[in-house]
């Protein structure tokens, strides 16, 4: 049998396993200082300085890790392709890993002064660089180890693995304000989040240790297949329309999860001044239907092919997301149906990894996601929150019309990919 047609093996969902667990902690890593973000602001600038400066500056160094993504992505991907994807899968969780605990230790702005904050800034880029390489490197790693038919559900598995990270996070930051009082936050319970991040990360970074080089690599380098020049100078001469479509695949999962997810629960409480408490359940709500959305979005991908799963998986998210923002506040009884409907839909961003692991050849397949994710994760990640802000100024319902948007992007790429095979590498490709 066929490496291509054979079934999942039990290596197979040893590595998914592995490569999940890894990716959700390192997302949790990447994703804590968010939620004590407020005490961060506190602790480490000046007490004497406005709040708004104080605030602009946290974010500040919370954007920071988003700027840093496409650098660390593009190097290490760089390496993934001539040295291995196994190398810098370990690399990504240990560069993830030793800032996390470090932030849960350092010192804070009464003991070093301005040392605190640059501290914490050094520590933030090198998480970005980390998740930069973590996810374009997981995709590769788990699509060139399944059999060809299943690298949808592989990569869906994986993307509902990243958003399992975020949940954690979520958790930690909801016990963590629960069971401690402010004072005692302010004191140091804050660092308990870092420090058990750390903790976990180099647990998943020896755990990492049992998984093998990917099949695909090993055939390369065997048959000195690997890229002869510089991969970044390959992707960006001879493979543009790879690029283009991957950009616009990324703008879809970015800003979906950053609007949907991130964004609602703080729109749901000013929007129809809801308790904070209860948009948050249902967030979690939305968030495990994400997950479940993201594996179905996998599994259509490999059954139906990812044209008609973009088509089908945006028309829902476009009615559902519709619905949700109009009946929410007016119907609060069903806002956790809502939220859960809208969350599983969006989880079409599942099938995003399907489409780019073969929009590139293997010998620069690692370079190539990492180069389109990471630039268009910083522009689409960073700018989204501003737009829908600035929207919100000319209609208080600009989040729907952004998802409506986004929607019709993903229908459009559909729509596209059903005319454009060629896009896609055969599965001879992905496989040798």
């Amino acid at each position: 049998m066929s490496h291509s047609s054979r079934p999942l093996n039990r290596q197979d969902y040893k590595t998914l396993t592995l490569a999940a667990l890894g990716g959700a902690l390192e997302f949790y890593d990447f994703i804590i200082f968010v939620f004590f973000a407020a005490v961060v602001g506190d602790l480490f600038f000046p007490a004497d300085i406005p709040e708004w400066l104080r605030q602009m500056q946290t974010f500040g160094i919370f954007a920071a890790g988003y700027l840093a993504r496409p650098l660390g992505g593009i190097i290490m991907a760089h390496f993934g392709d001539l040295v291995g994807r196994k190398k810098m899968f370990t690399l990504s969780i240990l560069l993830m890993a030793v800032p996390t605990l470090a932030m849960g230790l350092l010192p804070v702005y009464a003991s070093v002064g301005l040392a605190a904050p640059l501290l914490l800034l050094l520590m933030r880029i090198l998480q970005g660089a980390a998740i930069g390489g973590e996810v374009p490197g997981a995709w590769v790693f788990v699509a060139e180890h399944v059999p060809a038919r299943r690298t949808g559900v592989a990569c869906g598995t994986l993307t509902a693995g990243l958003t399992v990270g975020i949940l954690l996070g979520s958790v930690v930051a909801t016990l963590i304000n629960t069971s401690l009082t402010p004072q005692a936050i302010h004191d140091g319970g804050w660092r308990i989040p870092f420090l058990l991040g750390g903790a976990f990360g180099l647990l998943a970074m020896y755990l990492r240790r049992w998984l093998q080089e990917t099949p695909v690599f090993l055939e390369m380098q065997q048959r000195k297949a690997l890229a002869q020049e510089l991969p970044v100078k390959a992707i960006v001469l001879k493979h543009q329309r790879a690029v283009a479509v991957s950009m616009l695949l990324t703008w879809l999962l970015s800003a979906g999860i950053v609007v949907v997810i991130l964004m609602s629960p703080v729109w749901l409480q000013k929007q129809y001044g809801l308790a904070p408490a209860l948009t948050l359940q249902a967030n979690s709500v939305a968030t495990v239907m994400l997950c479940l959305g993201c594996l179905i979005a996998g599994v259509a991908a490999d059954k139906y092919g990812a044209s008609r799963t973009f088509i089908v998986g945006s028309l829902l998210l476009a009615a559902s997301s519709w619905a949700f923002y109009h009946l929410a506040g007016s119907h609060p009884e069903y806002l956790f149906l809502l939220y859960g409907l809208v969350g599983l839909c969006v989880g079409v961003v599942g099938a995003v990894p399907y489409v780019m692991v073969r929009a590139f050849p293997a010998a620069v397949r690692f370079t190539g996601i990492s180069f389109s994710y990471n630039v268009s994760y910083a522009i689409f990640g960073g700018l989204t929150p501003i737009a829908v802000t600035l929207l919100m100024n000319v209609s208080p319902m600009a989040p729907a019309w952004y998802v409506a948007a986004l929607s019709l992007v993903g229908l459009s790429l559909g729509l596209w990919l059903r005319k454009s095979q060629g896009l896609l590498t055969t599965q001879e490709k992905i496989t040798a």
